[in-house]
């Protein structure tokens, strides 16, 4: 029986204390598993560097991450200062600069990293949220990438040496600005005009989406004058000498958008009116590389994110389960709730296992990324490149929208607790999923992409090739059955002729590409149970 009692001795402490001990790593068996089955012989060595670094990701960084969330710390402009200059200058926490400051400090994206440690330190600190630094973390990599394959004079020689390695203890940090009002994901839209200006170039226009507006360089899309190509290049955001007078190189930042999530990271509008930019690699390979080199590690990311995000809410939600009760019962007890816990710590085991199945894929590539579906290389090596291309776009849209679900389940564990922004950080997760979900081509983009990849590629790699490729271990009735759905949904001629079939098609095509990817992921899982 329950009587009234005005001093109701009830509290969270149990499980506020559990969770504020949690060690994302070396408390995780299961991710440690995962590490060990697709690190292989660089496992030890990993491992060690991943306890090690866990618990300033556990416990210092996850309290600054969940201090700048507040709405009343989001950042800010200030266009002037006292004396009329014009100086743009993002105003942020100081929280968010230490978080930052400590973390690029790392060296993340150095060369002497070693590129698994690289994975895990980015999927831990991916479990604190955007916290701004996911997003210029992905950014930067992109950078590192571009610019590793055209950095060919010193101005961006000495931008890769100062994100990659750092120059006297600062680390730089990258954004991408590819989005324009009139085109979004459409790059061959954009109208941004680049003038040439002796051995650099000038940029003149409006990008309309230009996340982490705070960081140091940007890539860039253009067009030179007078052509239709779209042009890569790279803007520091200050030129030599002009940082400490806050003077921007040829452009305003004119306002920070209001976003629904990633809320303490600064994305802009920003005019360009004059500012100097180095040229990234041939101006007629511009799409091909920003496709096929820079968004590619944003995909990446996307999935290595929600991975992370789902595997917090999946913990703190059965957790929480086992602390509550109701009814007479611990809230776990109940088979609904119990089915609900096991879905979710199911999507999560399955996309962290895909997402480092397919990152193992993609550090096998021999020679890296490339833009294009054109290559010159053999026939196995093409195809492998291809598998990688298209898995990393089906692991995006599938990981992130499983995501949004997975973290909606978790917050409903929890109640009405569960939408509380203070009790928790599973709204905050949920609300940064949602950008997931649109960042880097949205789903129906990215699907129609797919579509016409795969009838572009059918002449050298059959769709039942493939299947049987990605799908190695799935067994025979699987790989049969989907390879046959496949050529079927391949067989309609486009997905841009407006009709009922077409919408048909489309539909049913979706459905394909989720359950694709759900049994890659769970080839993944089962290797790391085995």
């Amino acid at each position: 029986m329950s009587y009234p009692d005005r001093n109701n001795p009830y509290n969270f402490d149990a499980f506020i204390d559990w969770r504020k001990g949690f060690d994302y790593y070396g408390d995780d068996e299961f991710l440690q598993r995962v590490l060990k089955r697709f690190a292989g012989k660089e496992f030890n060595s990993v491992d060690a560097e991943a306890r090690k670094f866990s618990k300033k990701v556990s416990f210092k960084w996850r309290d600054l991450s969940d201090a700048i969330s507040v709405p009343e710390k989001r950042p800010y402009m200030m266009h002037y200062d006292g004396h009329r200059h014009r100086i743009d200058r993002i105003v942020r926490p100081e929280e968010t600069r230490i978080l930052e400051r400590e973390i690029f400090s790392e060296g993340i994206f150095s060369a002497a990293t070693n590129p698994w440690l690289r994975l895990l330190k980015m999927y831990l600190i991916y479990q604190n949220g955007e916290a701004c630094v996911s997003c210029p973390l992905v950014c930067t990599e992109g950078l590192i990438a571009i610019l590793e394959r055209f950095a060919d004079r010193p101005e961006t020689k000495m931008i890769l040496k100062h994100c990659r390695e750092g120059i006297d203890g600062d680390f730089g940090i990258g954004a991408q600005y590819l989005s324009e009002i009139q085109g979004g994901s459409d790059v061959p839209a954009n109208l941004i005009e680049a003038v040439r200006d002796g051995d650099s170039w000038k940029l003149y226009g409006n990008k309309f989406f230009c996340s982490a507006a705070h960081a140091d360089y940007a890539v860039v899309t253009a067009k030179p004058s007078g052509s239709e190509e779209v042009g890569l290049f790279i803007i520091p955001s200050w030129l030599p000498g002009d940082r400490e007078s806050e003077k921007r190189n040829g452009y305003t930042i004119d306002r920070i958008k209001w976003k629904m999530g990633t809320s303490e990271l600064p994305t802009a509008e920003i005019t360009l009116d004059g500012a100097v930019a180095y040229q990234a690699g041939p101006l007629e390979r511009g799409v091909a590389n920003v496709v096929g080199i820079v968004l590619t590690y944003s995909r990446l990311t996307v999935g290595l994110s929600a991975a992370a995000s789902m595997t917090r809410a999946a913990r703190e939600a059965e957790k929480y389960s086992e602390f509550r009760s109701a009814f007479g019962l611990q809230i776990g007890r109940f088979p609904m709730l119990k089915a609900q816990v096991d879905d979710i710590q199911m999507r999560a085991r399955r996309t962290t296992a895909g997402g480092f199945k397919l990152y193992g894929d993609f550090l096998s590539l021999e020679g890296g990324l490339k833009g294009g579906l054109q290559t010159d290389e053999s026939k196995d090596l093409k195809r492998k490149r291809f598998d990688v291309r298209e898995l990393i776009m089906l692991q995006k849209i599938t990981a992130a929208w499983d995501c949004t679900d997975a973290l909606r389940d978790a917050m409903s564990v929890f109640g009405g607790h569960g939408v509380m922004e203070d009790f928790s950080s599973l709204p905050r997760l949920f609300r940064d999923a949602a950008i997931n979900e649109l960042w880097e081509g949205p789903r129906n983009v990215l699907l129609t992409q797919m579509h016409r990849d795969f009838q572009r590629a059918s002449a050298w790699y059959p769709p039942g090739e493939f299947i049987s490729s990605v799908l190695r271990g799935a067994g025979d009735p699987i790989t049969r059955d989907m390879g046959s759905e496949m050529e079927d949904l391949l067989s309609h001629k486009s997905l841009l002729t407006m009709d009922e079939k077409t919408i048909l098609v489309c539909r049913r095509w979706d459905d394909f590409c989720h359950r694709l990817y759900h049994e890659y992921q769970n080839i993944a899982l089962n290797e790391v149970d085995r």
